[in-house]
Formats: C-alpha cells, sequence, structure tokens
C-alpha cells in the first residue's frame, strides 16, 4: 500500500482525523482505535475476554479504574515510515498502527 497520511489532527475531543495521500479523509473514534489495538497483550486479552464469556455464559462487564475516566488522546509518534504508535491516557500504550491497518479502521469524512 502506498497511501501515506499527510496530516493528521484532532477531529474534536473524541476523535482523530487523518488525511491520506490519495484524498481520503477518515475519522477515528478513539474507542475503535483501543478496540483494535494490534499489540500482543491486547489481541490475547480481547481473546481471553470472548472465551471467558463464552465459557461462562453470561458475564456483567468489568470496568476497570483507567476504563472510567473520560478518554483522551495522550499523543501520536511516527514508527519509521510506516506506522504510528497512538497513545491515551488509559490502556496499552504497545500497539504499533500500520497505515494499512488504520486504512481499514474509522469512517470516510465526506464534504458536500
Amino acid at each position: 500500500m502506498n497511501v501515506r497520511p499527510t496530516n493528521i489532527a484532532l477531529a474534536d475531543e473524541r476523535h482523530l482525523q487523518i488525511e491520506w495521500s490519495d484524498g481520503q479523509t477518515r475519522r477515528y473514534d478513539f474507542r475503535e482505535i483501543i478496540d483494535n489495538c494490534p499489540c500482543a497483550t491486547c489481541r490475547e486479552k480481547r481473546g481471553g475476554e470472548e472465551d471467558k464469556q463464552a465459557a461462562s455464559g453470561d458475564l456483567l462487564p468489568v470496568i476497570k479504574p483507567e476504563e472510567a475516566q473520560p478518554l483522551k488522546l495522550a499523543s501520536v509518534e511516527p514508527v519509521g515510515s510506516y506506522a504510528y504508535n497512538i497513545f491515551f491516557n488509559s490502556g496499552c500504550r504497545s500497539g504499533i498502527y500500520t497505515f494499512e491497518h488504520l486504512r481499514e479502521l474509522g469512517e470516510e469524512v465526506t464534504t458536500g
């Protein structure tokens, strides 16, 4: 994939917006980014939670203290020329979101 971000900015207090080199603009909800963290720990945790629910039937959701705080973007740092490391005030700090992965997330912003 040769499409690259040309601009990245906060759209509002809960959304990140990325403009891409092919002219497309995508908007990303913070929760969607966190829920799709590609790091091994988060992937394992997501799989483990699904397994626990399937094994025990109806579980009540558990909210961790850091998840109860308003979600805020802490930083977006480039990783080489292929990805971003996106940090929030809660959760993982290890996810490397490739440009290809980011293009699969979010929703296209249309003007008009």
